[in-house]
């Protein structure tokens, strides 16, 4: 990996919120990054591109962005650079999110960009068969999401268990060194806790950390319990 990052992992996405946006986005960061520093888990945040440079200016946590296209430098106008994401301070990228889908092609494209401009690639798959499939492209870090469950606080390690252990499963096979996450309707410091019990090194969260009323307090109580 580009940069090493260590396990168990929490990487929340910021998406477009309004509650991580522009100054926000940097508040959050800071909350993030005071959370990391107190409890020692690392904890990695994707802001909007527009937002990475300040995010990743006014904190040292780890800034990934949330997405690149499978593109050169050249004429590609409203597409994303991987070139760009990393001048302004992100040491790595989420590829094929639910809400940002890629080609398979484009996904393996992709990681391979992100390998050659030392960017960490978090590709996110929504089952056990396509984590088994991303993961042969030996990206850095697989994260499975069933989509049918994000957003809703319902989380993965509960309502499909055997997703996540099917897929661990799987994916090991194909790949033993590659990370897996587990993401979608995680809301308490306990859905992390039984992510890691199923076997993941982590979880990629969203709004029940962004739209928090106090989202430190939610990211401490996700950190404390990765160490359980």
């Amino acid at each position: 990996m580009p940069v090493k990052l260590q396990t168990p992992l929490i990487i929340v996405n910021f998406k477009a919120y309004s509650e991580a946006t522009g100054k926000r986005a940097v508040e959050l960061a800071k909350k993030a990054e005071k959370a990391s520093r107190e409890t020692q888990i690392s904890i990695c945040v994707a802001p909007q591109f527009t937002d990475i440079a300040a995010v990743a200016k006014e904190t040292e946590i780890p800034v990934f962005a949330q997405h690149i296209d499978p593109i050169v430098p050249g004429s590609h106008t409203g597409h994303v650079l991987a070139d760009a994401v990393k001048e302004a301070g992100a040491v790595g990228t989420l590829i094929n999110h639910s809400e940002r889908q890629l080609r398979l092609w484009e996904i393996d494209a992709a990681i391979r960009i992100a390998k050659e401009k030392g960017l960490i690639s978090v590709v996110c798959a929504n089952n056990q068969t396509i984590s088994a499939a991303v993961a042969a492209l030996k990206p850095d870090i697989v994260a499975v999401e069933p989509p049918e469950l994000i957003g809703t606080g319902i989380p993965v390690s509960k309502a499909k268990p055997e997703v996540v252990t099917a897929t661990v499963k799987l994916v090991r096979e194909i790949n033993p060194k590659v990370i897996i996450l587990c993401g979608a309707g995680i809301s308490h410091g306990e859905d992390v806790a039984a992510a890691l019990r199923l076997g993941t090194q982590g979880v990629l969260v969203a709004s029940a950390v962004v739209k928090a009323k106090d989202p430190y307090r939610v990211l401490r109580e996700f950190a404390e319990k990765c160490k359980v």
